[in-house]
């Protein structure tokens, strides 16, 4: 009985003592993404980085107690939503992104490439706010007041209402808030903004999350719409923790290419209204302005048709937009053919491409394709596939598409041609636009006026409606004429 009793007097401490060191195990954290894991890797499994998990303190258990609520609940029905509704910005492309305007207490982060002018967009934004709403606050971080100040300058945006501040620490940032009594607020960016209450760089995991969360609980305890500037990776994500875009309430992608003066703002995340909207800008010398009409932007105008063209109609977000696809077949001496695409899926084009030689019989042996589009639009919808298809048949068959004619299908890999989405929208913006003629799957749906539809089950049908199924004539023919060194007819 003396035994037992000493064997359960020692097994006691011995239990706290697992529990205390279970308590104090360091924890380990990724740099990268802020996923924290129980021990080190050598890679995170959250994000695939090496080399980015780090010891970050010890584990501590806490125990939550139910506390004093701060508001009391109410049935649904009687909340009010006055308070939530969205207030226009001025800027009609970035309220048709946001679902109608900035709602009170809504923080946006706004990502893109350095140099594509995010800050033009948002001085803009805030000279039109100043103008209806009253106080804007605008706070940047990477430049100095001066800069910003010569920015609006030139770009024509100056309001008495519109303040401007240089800070790079939070609670600086907060004071001025306080000082200043803005109806908007906008910080630039979210990764040079830091505070001395956790350790970290700016830009870092911990501190981004930690500013963060700082700004959107202040954004909703006073109802100030917030916006965000965020950076982007090399692969043209969001800089940052991952949780930073589950934190705010929407997320926004500009984008555009150096080359050209149109920029889209692509909806990724939005909590008040959809996500797939799309706005288009034109970034000029003196400003941003807004291109309610974009499909003029994407084609090219000919007196008469050129041959390896060919026009579509796509859909961004609710937006139907006319884009045009341009291809060019030459004969070459390389044992490898050059395969070029610029503005499309490579991956797509190579699928269509091999269809086109299989099923539509167009011999693409030793020649070099390439494809583009025009404007710098990116065509990535399937859609778009029998455009594709088309323009390269029509340049290397050297007979032009009818200059009125728009195509819309999908093409699969037995040469069918699928029906798409939206149809009926997609002609109605071509119809606004002049075109008379369109080339459609079956099922295709009711017509606008004035829009003649030519059906094609499949690839080989296609061809034929549009004269492609034969090379043209080079003695001047009925376009019959022989062409033995090619892969034979769309009629065999």
């Amino acid at each position: 009985m003396r035994l037992t009793c000493a064997f359960t007097f020692l097994s006691y401490p011995c239990s706290n003592v697992r529990s205390v060191a279970k308590t104090a195990r360091p924890i380990f954290r990724c740099a990268e993404c802020g996923h924290e894991v129980a021990k080190w890797f050598g890679r995170c499994p959250e994000c695939q980085a090496w080399g980015s998990i780090e010891e970050r303190g010890t584990a501590s258990v806490t125990r939550v107690v139910a506390g004093a609520p701060t508001s009391a609940a109410r049935p649904i029905g009687e909340v009010d939503i006055e308070s939530a509704r969205a207030l226009s910005t001025g800027v009609s492309e970035f309220d048709r992104v946001l679902g109608g305007g900035l709602v009170p207490g809504a923080v946006v982060l706004l990502a893109g490439e350095p140099g594509v002018g995010k800050s033009t967009l948002l001085l803009e934004t805030a000279h039109r706010w100043a103008e209806s709403h009253g106080r804007c606050l605008y706070v940047t971080g990477e430049e100095s007041a001066g800069q910003v100040r010569l920015r609006a300058e030139r770009t024509g945006n100056l309001h008495p209402e519109m303040y401007l501040a240089a800070e790079s620490e939070l609670s600086a940032l907060l004071g001025q808030v306080d000082q200043v009594k803005p109806s908007m607020l906008i910080v630039d960016s979210i990764q040079t903004m830091s505070t001395v209450s956790v350790e970290g760089v700016p830009g870092g995991v911990t501190q981004v999350r930690t500013v963060a969360s700082g700004l959107i609980a202040m954004a909703k305890e006073r109802g100030l719409p917030v916006v965000l500037v965020g950076h982007v990776t090399k692969d043209g994500s969001v800089a940052g923790p991952r949780v930073l875009e589950h934190l705010v309430d929407v997320v926004l992608q500009f984008e555009g290419d150096r080359h050209s003066s149109l920029r889209l703002l692509r909806g990724i995340k939005n909590r008040y209204g959809a996500a797939d909207e799309v706005g288009c800008f034109e970034l000029r010398d003196d400003g941003i302005a807004c291109v309610p009409d974009p499909s003029g932007l994407f084609l090219t105008r000919r007196e008469k048709a050129v041959e390896g063209t060919c026009v579509t109609v796509i859909v961004e977000g609710k937006r139907p937009m006319l884009g045009e696809v341009q291809a060019l077949v030459a004969k070459t001496n390389l044992p490898a053919p050059r395969r070029a695409v610029s503005g499309l899926d490579s991956a797509r084009i190579s699928m269509a491409l091999a269809v086109l030689e299989k099923r539509g019989k167009v011999n693409l042996f030793q020649k070099d394709v390439f494809t583009a589009t025009v404007g710098g639009m990116r065509l990535v919808e399937p859609a778009a596939d029998l455009a594709v298809v088309l323009a390269v048949a029509s340049a290397e068959r050297e007979i032009a598409l009818p200059a009125d004619l728009v195509v819309l299908g999908e093409v699969g890999l037995a040469g069918e041609i699928r029906r798409v989405n939206g149809v009926g929208k997609r002609l109605s913006e071509a119809a606004r636009l002049g075109f008379k003629k369109a080339l459609v799957p079956p099922d295709h749906g009711p017509l606008p006026d004035g829009v003649r539809a030519l059906v094609a089950h499949d690839l080989v049908s296609a061809l034929e409606v549009l004269g492609l199924n034969r090379r043209r004539s080079s003695k001047g023919g009925d376009g019959k004429g022989d062409d033995k060194g090619d892969g034979g007819t769309g009629d065999d």
